[in-house]
């Protein structure tokens, strides 16, 4: 791999990471539900207009906007805005992968590495140190959102599969055309037609520099890059780059929000980075790599 793919790599991680941050900064500024809406209405305009549509059925197009678009964000938004810290957040929506490869054997019929299952014994464990160190900062209502986010983004990841070999870029920007409408009406029902209205007609550089972030670099620069080195590297390369991930995110909200973490979650952070690690590792490749060349 060229170094400076593994350092766009590095740029994209350390962008997904700072997300977090992000976000909390944006739901400062907007109701949650709302700050969702807008991230896809601008990360879809007005590239929509210039990208193609990617060759994928449309019911699966509407269907990961309405998963990863509609359900994932709005439990992690919704999670962060009541009770998880971007640390927090960053690391647990990493189960992902854990919840990823359950569904891929129930729907499926994949079998999972032994070291996966482990893996995810190990993860599992950490999420249940998190859970013992609930407190005022961080309630077992929003630890239970950004679980559900990370179901959610396995969801998607089985609509993905679907989807087969496809331009990312292509495809987020169209996917990104499915949850706005939909985000806003749930917004006005249960947020507040006033409280959106007020958000809108008081905007602040922090509330527009956060949408712009995750609808333009979070989005559109994380899976232009990401998808590019997909294609030229593949998967199983590239995947290893995302424990950077809750690194960047719990570091970035340490710095910026102070946010300290303790022995307990240190611990847990611990477990479940050990658990992507051993999800991501495949024993094939040190066979290929130490067998004698023929």
């Amino acid at each position: 791999m060229r170094p400076l793919d593994i350092l766009l790599l590095i740029c994209v991680a350390a962008v997904w990471g700072f997300n977090f941050v992000v976000i909390k900064l944006g739901i400062g500024s907007f109701p949650p539900l709302l700050f969702s809406g807008l991230r896809f209405l601008f990360a879809a305009l007005p590239l929509v207009f210039f990208i193609g549509k990617p060759d994928v059925p449309l019911r699966i197009i509407i269907g990961i906007g309405l998963v990863l678009g509609v359900v994932k964000f709005s439990l992690l938004f919704i999670g962060m805005d009541i009770g998880v810290s971007p640390g927090l957040a960053s690391l647990l929506l990493q189960s992902q992968a854990f919840f990823t490869v359950i569904l891929g054997m129930m729907v499926y019929g994949d079998r999972p590495r032994p070291l996966q299952i482990v893996g995810m014994l190990v993860a599992f464990a950490g999420i249940a140190v998190i859970a013992s160190t609930v407190d005022a900062s961080f309630t077992l209502t929003g630890l239970t959102l950004a679980i559900g986010a990370a179901i959610a983004w396995a969801f998607s990841n089985m609509l993905m599969r679907k989807a087969g070999k496809v331009d990312m870029l292509q495809l987020m920007v169209w996917v990104s055309l499915v949850p706005p409408l939909p985000l806003f009406l749930i917004s006005a029902t249960f947020e507040g037609w006033d409280r959106d209205m007020a958000a809108l007609s008081h905007l602040s550089w922090q509330g527009i520099g956060a949408v712009a972030y995750i609808a333009y670099f979070a989005t559109i620069f994380g899976f232009a890059v990401w998808g590019a080195m997909i294609r030229r590297y593949g998967t199983a390369t590239v995947a290893p780059f995302s424990l950077l991930v809750p690194i960047f995110g719990m570091s970035s909200s340490a710095i910026v929000f102070g946010e300290a973490f303790g022995p307990l979650r240190v611990l847990a952070a611990l477990l479940i980075v050990i658990g992507l690690i051993l999800n991501v590792v495949n024993p094939a490749w040190f066979s290929r790599t130490t067998s004698p060349a023929n």
